[in-house]
């Protein structure tokens, strides 16, 4: 992302672009993140999660199946947008919708992705996530966030990689971010996991980058064995 200048220095060849990333990656983009700590309250509930190295653990796995599944849908998405083939994206959208385990798995995604695109819409103009959104209301796609990000970056010239780097950043911080809020844990510990998350993104990426819609799965028994658990829960902070 940088250009040679007359003076031998490096400068950054489109400020503007980064700048707009960094603001769609940001922890408190108001798409509604907060609500939700992906499992982790009840792990911490039944004991699977315990200090700072067990919850590095849990956001690993958490990235790792986010990757084989929402990153799938995600990058097929952001192909589909860029070659402007709506139903590829309605394609994506449905077949990340029908893998999701668990109501409110699903009620994370479609909150979420809702979310980000009435959020899009009020501060630029973004014709194919109006679509999407418009499709959303009439209940003609479920409206999975992953694909209104790929949407959303696809439009402000995102390109695949950085798409997915920035979905796997967003779901390690939703987790850490709630890790704060539910156990005995500071801010230090906590962005030392996200650093040490983060090395493995481009590994992961890898893995899934030619994946097909129908080879999108994960298999996570803990998990989703946590996810229902936390349906039954009467004391609860988080939607899931």
């Amino acid at each position: 992302m940088s250009e040679a200048r007359s003076d031998g220095l490096s400068a950054p060849r489109d400020m503007t672009h980064l700048a707009r990333l960094l603001q769609f990656s940001d922890s408190t983009l108001p798409v509604g993140a907060f609500a939700f700590s992906n499992g982790l309250e009840s792990a911490l509930q039944t004991g699977v999660v315990t200090d700072p190295a067990s919850l590095r653990e849990f956001v690993e796995l958490a990235v790792r199946q986010a990757a084989r599944m929402d990153g799938v849908a995600l990058l097929h998405a952001s192909r589909a947008m860029r070659a402007g083939d709506y139903g590829a994206i309605r394609a994506a959208d449905a077949a990340l919708w029908s893998r999701r385990v668990g109501e409110e798995q699903q009620m994370m995604l479609a909150r979420m992705g809702k979310k980000l695109a009435e959020l899009a819409l009020k501060i630029s103009d973004f014709p194919m996530l109006e679509r999407w959104l418009g499709d959303i209301r009439a209940g003609a796609t479920p409206g999975c966030f992953p694909v209104g990000q790929a949407i959303a970056l696809a439009h402000m010239g995102a390109d695949e990689a950085e798409t997915f780097v920035m979905h796997q950043y967003g779901v390690a911080s939703m987790i850490l971010s709630a890790a704060v809020r539910l156990m005995r844990i500071d801010h230090l510990d906590t962005q030392r996991i996200l650093f040490t998350t983060q090395q493995r993104v481009q590994e992961d990426y890898e893995a899934v980058r030619d994946l097909s819609l129908d080879e999108m799965s994960v298999f996570a028994p803990v998990f989703d064995v946590l996810v229902a658990h936390h349906t039954t829960t009467h004391v609860r902070l988080f939607m899931n």
